[in-house]
């Protein structure tokens, strides 16, 4: 039975708990309720439906062969299965998402690095109110003023003032 094997998929519900919002706690309260119940009712079921009693419906029926060609009906019915056409496009989705993560992930790694640099450049250096002028402009060369360029103050352009 095509549900039975569906229903025994196990879902790791406190991992799942874990990842759940607090502000969507009560969805996920009433979608696990919802399961467990949909479960408990299919595992209730048994794996094999009831042999239909063909002897006695065609004592029963007064109209001659018509539970033959029920029971001639009934035989040739196969229900399909569903077909899992998902299950890959999750799977390749959940790949490329692991890629970009990865990748995330070496880059945040690389920030990281440049930042401790920056960090430890702003541990070792001179106290600001014990610098100099020429000290300021080797720490922070951005704060130099290009006098050559610029011979009258503020020897910056006024846009980038």
């Amino acid at each position: 039975m095509a549900g039975r094997r569906a229903a025994l998929k196990a879902i790791d519900w406190l991992a799942f708990a874990e990842r759940v919002p607090p502000n969507q706690r009560t969805m996920f309260n009433n979608l696990k309720t919802r399961s467990d119940a949909i479960s408990a009712k299919l595992t209730s079921l048994p794996e094999k439906a009831a042999a239909i009693d063909w002897v006695y419906y065609r004592s029963a029926v007064a109209k001659a062969g018509m539970v033959d060609e029920f029971e001639k009906k009934f035989s040739a019915l196969k229900v399909p299965e569903p077909v899992d056409t998902q299950t890959a496009l999750i799977n390749a989705q959940e790949a490329e998402a692991n890629k970009t993560a990865t990748a995330y992930i070496e880059a945040s790694k690389a920030r990281i690095a440049q930042y401790e640099k920056e960090l430890d450049k702003f541990r070792n250096m001179i106290p600001f109110d014990q610098m100099t002028i020429e000290d300021l402009n080797d720490t922070f060369p951005e704060t130099k003023l290009d006098k050559e360029k610029h011979p009258y103050w503020p020897h910056k352009p006024i846009a980038d003032l």
